[in-house]
């Protein structure tokens, strides 16, 4: 399963708050399983499907395709001077 590291539960924590609500998180999705890209978005509540995952209470969403890619990943999160947010995925592990 997904984990987050302690940056990437803050960054989660700080975006889904901002977004509001009590079940809100960050949503992954994936085009189709053999697509490299995937799409990260705030979102109020998982949708029908997704698995969840919650980490130091910060929640995110994964669509089927999502968590089958990242079944054995962990997500690390920065943020740069000026604000930007920057999600990166390393296999568990190394």
């Amino acid at each position: 399963m997904l984990t987050l590291t302690e940056n990437a539960s803050t960054v989660v924590k700080t975006l889904t708050d901002q977004s509001g609500g009590h079940d809100a998180g960050l949503r992954i999705s994936q085009d189709a399983p053999d697509s490299p890209a995937l799409h990260v978005i705030p979102s109020q509540a998982p949708m029908p499907g997704d698995q969840v995952v919650e980490e130091d209470g910060a929640r995110v969403f994964l669509e089927e395709n999502a968590a089958v890619t990242l079944d054995d990943k962990i997500l690390d999160a920065q943020v740069d001077d000026a604000g930007g947010v920057q999600f990166t995925i390393a296999t568990q592990g190394i």
